[in-house]
């Protein structure tokens, strides 16, 4: 019976791997993880530990590892499809019934690692013959001793077109052909793949040789590719895979760490160095599946990719892949190494200590984004510093996780407003007194005052608007951060919208690093359940109230798109009803969510009000504008 990865995956995902461990062996909590005296060997400390978050188990003693149905395998003895159908019984999973065409491809990934492990024997043994003269004179240059070389298990391909299938006549041509190692082109007869190049293994998580690196060695071939990997295979996906990674994984867990360089030859320098928690991707930038693989084993990756522009476009490409896949505790850390030099090159200039230094004090992510736009164009004019605001925010929308977003939002936007609104020269600051920004001349026009009493008034009520721009009013210094969200509900608003864009105008004659308030107009006054918004207490914490008010201009402006798409949707019933009925539903659970929210910043709030004595900041809140009507 053949199970497919994603089924496994799926039940390895659905069991506890602690909770299973528990049934026979004692385990104690150690932070995030468990630990325990290893049951494979003898031990009087314990050195044996479970992660439920990255599904295995490890014994640092022994080098015991493994998921769930190892466990099963290894310490019940069970055999492997009797392991699969206890846990799949265990997680409410059927096992999927035989499939013959399954079975025949599993049959025949196994007749392929057979073939890919003998084409490794014979590359290896090819090393050692005359013709390889020159591959090992590079390994040579290179500086790799006789460790590296053996660990990593370099070979040679000789020159020869059918040196490869003379060696290998135990197995089929077809065979040959579909693990990658021949090319058939239409009628002509098939020939080696890899031919007078430097070779290198390709192995699965398990150890097993799947596919072939190899690097040309003849420097007047310069039509030929430097590099070439086996094409995509029943074994060898490059998406799927990471060089090195069933070596570098292990090393990881003691280090804590996953360094990730662009090239093979980057990770045998690297681990020739001491570094042996590198891994590289297969030719391509960092693809989902890859980053999956590495957020199991550690949290924040390293990338640390060649100091040249092609280098940091590539660190680029792979944060552009990982934004929509961020979550809370799961992000990338970036190194960057001196313009011009890969990983290689560092060691052999600056020496280990350097790359060491470098890995220990890694950049952040969104540090790292706001450095590459900010350097991506000049920015001289106005127009310029606007096409690094609409790149940021594009980057921003990208991030699936809101809590993620909204943070990511701020932080880039707070960094651009101190970049595009520098302080004015001392001599043109404004006075200030009892905490209030109240220039020599008032900062808001008799226009701007009149539109702001106008959205206060009785007549135009919307609690959450009017407490939204009360609180702009109170924290002038948030106007500019969230100018973007506001204009555009602004722009569609009769009611607040003038008194918003007052705001935008006057913020922007304001000192960017002034936190005092804008003294309100004459007439003015904040909504009068002002308790349900926390940012309108003058007792709260400037932090926490911020965070609150940037919660609330977030509902603020998602409440009439959402209105307007359940419009639109109610409209559809007419022309299209099934897909208008499945659309108003979505939008209906939507526009539950969202007065969820709601509750839950009222709630909280008054939750703060009854326990004003608590450490915690207060937690966002807002109001509903059930009274807007």
């Amino acid at each position: 019976m053949a199970l497919s990865p994603q089924w496994l995956d799926e039940l390895r995902a659905r069991v506890t791997l602690s909770s299973v461990v528990m049934r026979t062996t004692k385990l104690t909590r150690a932070g995030r993880e468990w630990k325990a005296c290893c049951p494979f060997h003898d031990e009087k400390t314990p050195s044996f530990t479970v992660s439920d978050e990255k599904g295995f188990y490890h014994c640092f003693g022994c080098g015991a590892h493994g998921d769930v149905i190892r466990w099963m395998t290894d310490q019940r003895g069970l055999a492997f499809m009797d392991a699969v159908k206890e846990l799949a019984a265990e997680a409410g999973m059927e096992v999927p019934a035989p499939d013959p065409r399954a079975a025949q491809a599993a049959e025949q990934r196994a007749g392929l690692h057979d073939v890919t492990q003998a084409a490794q024997d014979f590359y290896r043994a090819s090393l050692d013959t005359p013709a390889a003269a020159k591959a090992r004179a590079y390994l040579e240059s290179r500086g790799f001793d006789a460790h590296t070389r053996e660990r990593f298990g370099f070979g040679y391909a000789p020159g020869d077109r059918q040196a490869l299938k003379a060696a290998l006549k135990q197995f089929d041509e077809a065979m040959l052909v579909e693990a990658g190692l021949r090319i058939a082109v239409d009628d002509k007869p098939p020939y080696d793949r890899f031919r007078d190049r430097l070779t290198m293994p390709i192995h699965d998580a398990r150890g097993q040789v799947i596919g072939f690196a190899a690097r040309i060695l003849d420097a007047d071939k310069k039509d030929a590719p430097k590099y070439i990997n086996s094409p995509d295979t029943p074994l060898f996906d490059k998406g799927r895979t990471l060089f090195n990674l069933h070596r570098a994984g292990p090393a990881s867990r003691k280090t804590g760490r996953m360094v990730v360089v662009e090239g093979q030859m980057d990770v045998v320098a690297m681990a020739a160095a001491g570094f042996e928690d590198a891994v590289a991707p297969m030719g391509t930038a960092l693809t989902e599946r890859q980053l999956e693989m590495l957020w199991r084993l550690v949290d924040a990756p390293i990338l640390c990719f060649d100091g040249d522009s092609a280098g940091q476009r590539a660190a680029m490409r792979a944060i552009g892949r990982a934004l929509p896949m961020l979550a809370p505790g799961k992000t990338l850390s970036i190194v960057r190494l001196p313009a011009g030099l890969d990983p290689d090159d560092l060691l052999k200039q600056q020496g280990a200590p350097a790359m060491a230094a470098l890995l220990a004090d890694p950049g952040s992510l969104i540090d790292t984004l706001w450095a590459f736009e900010k350097a991506a164009s000049p920015l001289r004019t106005p127009e310029d510093k606007a096409g690094l605001k609409a790149r940021l925010i594009d980057h921003c929308e990208a991030i699936q996780h809101p809590d993620i977003r909204s943070l990511y939002r701020r932080e880039l936007l707070e960094k651009f407003s101190a970049f595009a609104y520098p302080p004015r020269p001392p001599r043109e600051r404004r006075e200030w007194r009892s905490g209030f920004a109240r220039p020599a001349s008032p900062p808001l026009s008799p226009e701007s005052a009149g539109r702001l009493r106008k959205a206060a008034s009785g007549a135009n009520r919307d609690a959450l608007a009017s407490a939204v721009v009360a609180g702009l009013l109170r924290f002038p210094d948030q106007i500019l951060v969230h100018a973007e969200p506001l204009g555009r509900f602004a722009a569609h608003d009769g009611r607040a919208g003038p008194a918003i864009e007052s705001l935008i105008e006057a913020a922007e004659m304001l000192e960017p690093d002034e936190k005092g308030a804008i003294s309100a107009p004459q007439g003015f006054a904040p909504p009068p359940d002002n308790s349900r918004f926390a940012f309108l207490d003058e007792g709260a914490d400037p932090r926490a109230a911020r965070e609150d008010l940037a919660e609330a201009v977030s509902l603020l402006v998602e409440r009439p798109a959402l209105d307007a798409a359940l419009a639109a949707a109610t409209a559809r019933f007419e022309t299209d009803p099934e897909a208008a009925f499945a659309e108003q539903q979505r939008l209906l659970k939507r526009k539950l969510a969202f007065e969820k929210r709601l509750g839950l910043m009222a709630t909280r709030r008054a939750a703060s009000a009854a326990h004003p004595d608590s450490d915690s900041p207060s937690a966002p809140s807002g109001a509903t504008d059930e009274d807007s009507e």
